[in-house]
């Protein structure tokens, strides 16, 4: 007789708060509408409150797991031939392994939600679609306008990569711990690679990261070791602008503009 499950603890350390409310999950799963033969990757399966109702709806899924407590949960919960368990941290993955047409879900760590968001851009291609559970703040940054406090790096380097959309927010009360914030779900579908025009993607990426260096100060001087005012202004761009005042366009063309320079 197997000895009976001991209560998990949610660790700080893994940034777990474990989702509990059964009407947000099932909102959650709605909202994923996963098929059959579809190949999916969960993020941090926790306690499995995704897992399960994902599992009734598909005839296999893969897991990304770091916490071993909860490695040795869910290899008493799933059979192997319904559940692959990935031991690791999702920082390193190589989602591209597991195959191509990812869809990629998850109630991911806030404290490793926008480092692992970059990480997954790199995979883009792999992917059909993501729906992650995300603290909100981190969600309306990613799907911010430009001209907007909440606009930045994120919002910039994401939506060059993906089509976002902010589905519905999460209260709290919905997970165990609570949180001290409200919690949003986000879908990410990425953009075709003919709409991906940037000649030099890493020179966008320094580009973007110095121009939001110091928000308060313009661009001319974010961006004097790229640029000089005389180049801003013949790419179409003010140089008294300051980094949220442009769009994604505009710096794909400025960073095209330097590419060939």
């Amino acid at each position: 007789m197997k000895e009976p499950i001991k209560e998990h603890r949610a660790r700080k350390r893994f940034g777990q708060n474990f989702l509990v409310c059964r009407g947000t999950i099932a909102r959650i799963v709605d909202a994923i509408a996963p098929r059959r033969e579809d190949r999916v990757v969960e993020i941090g399966p926790g306690l499995g409150a995704l897992t399960e109702p994902l599992l009734e709806r598909l005839d296999h899924l893969h897991v990304i797991e770091i916490d071993r407590d909860l490695i040795a949960r869910l290899h008493d919960r799933f059979p192997p031939e319904r559940l692959t368990i990935h031991e690791g941290d999702a920082l390193d993955f190589d989602f591209a392994a597991i195959g191509g047409d990812l869809r990629v879900v998850g109630n991911l760590p806030y404290n490793i939600s926008t480092p692992l968001l970059f990480h997954l851009a790199g995979f883009a291609a792999s992917v059909r679609d993501m729906h992650f559970m995300l603290q909100r703040e981190v969600v309306d940054r990613m799907v911010a306008d430009p001209g907007t406090a909440d606009f930045g790096r994120l919002s910039v380097m994401l939506q060059y990569r993906f089509d976002m959309e902010r589905l519905f927010v999460v209260p709290p009360g919905a997970f165990n711990p609570a949180p001290k914030v409200d919690s949003a779900i986000v879908r990410l579908i990425p953009r075709p690679a003919v709409a991906l025009d940037a000649r030099d993607e890493a020179l966008l990426a320094k580009l973007v990261l110095a121009a939001f260096g110091q928000r308060r100060k313009m661009l001319r001087n974010n961006l004097r070791e790229f640029v000089d005012e005389a180049g801003l202004a013949a790419a179409g761009i003010a140089p008294t602008a300051r980094a949220e005042e442009l769009g994604v366009a505009d710096y794909v063309r400025l960073a095209n503009a330097l590419a060939t320079s």
